[in-house]
């Protein structure tokens, strides 16, 4: 519903005042695109249906993409529902022809940025494994510590 609601409002908008609210706006249908409630994605993936949002979205496509694309981009990898996937890919080749410079540095910088988490996640499962083995070799000592006390005590 609130979405309806949003798609009305910006029928009717002002280029001058949908400026203003870029920002907050595509935040939100980020968050919405993003829902495993796929009549929630559904419903705001369709704003890209709309001929006059198209206008809108087309003139700041460059203000709009760095903020839709990373909810779009992982939605095309693993979105459970494939008619949300098939909604997306058509958003993502959308914005391809809009702007494909920046689409393509978009895909750059969010594979490094994928890239360096993977990264980040392996050094920290090595640091666990590192504090898991010396906790078991501390464990260890202090066993035969309490071992040899008990024999000679």
């Amino acid at each position: 519903m609130l979405l309806g609601e949003v798609e009305e409002i910006l029928d009717i908008i002002e280029p001058a005042q949908f400026k203003k609210i870029i920002g907050p706006l595509f935040k939100m249908l980020a968050r919405a695109v993003s829902s495993p409630q796929f009549q929630v994605a559904e419903r705001a993936l369709y704003f890209w249906n709309n001929e006059y949002i198209m206008s809108l979205i087309e003139e700041h496509n460059r203000l709009i993409l760095p903020i839709m694309f990373p909810s779009l981009y992982l939605i095309s990898k693993d979105h459970w529902n494939q008619t949300i996937v098939a909604l997306v890919y058509n958003v993502l080749k959308t914005f391809m022809e809009m702007n494909n410079q920046l689409f393509d540095e978009l895909t750059l910088s969010y594979k490094a940025e994928r890239q360096k988490e993977k990264r980040k996640e392996v050094q920290r499962e090595e640091a666990w494994k590192k504090v898991q083995k010396r906790a078991v070799h501390v464990s260890n000592c202090n066993n035969n510590h309490d071992t040899s006390q008990s024999a000679s005590g």
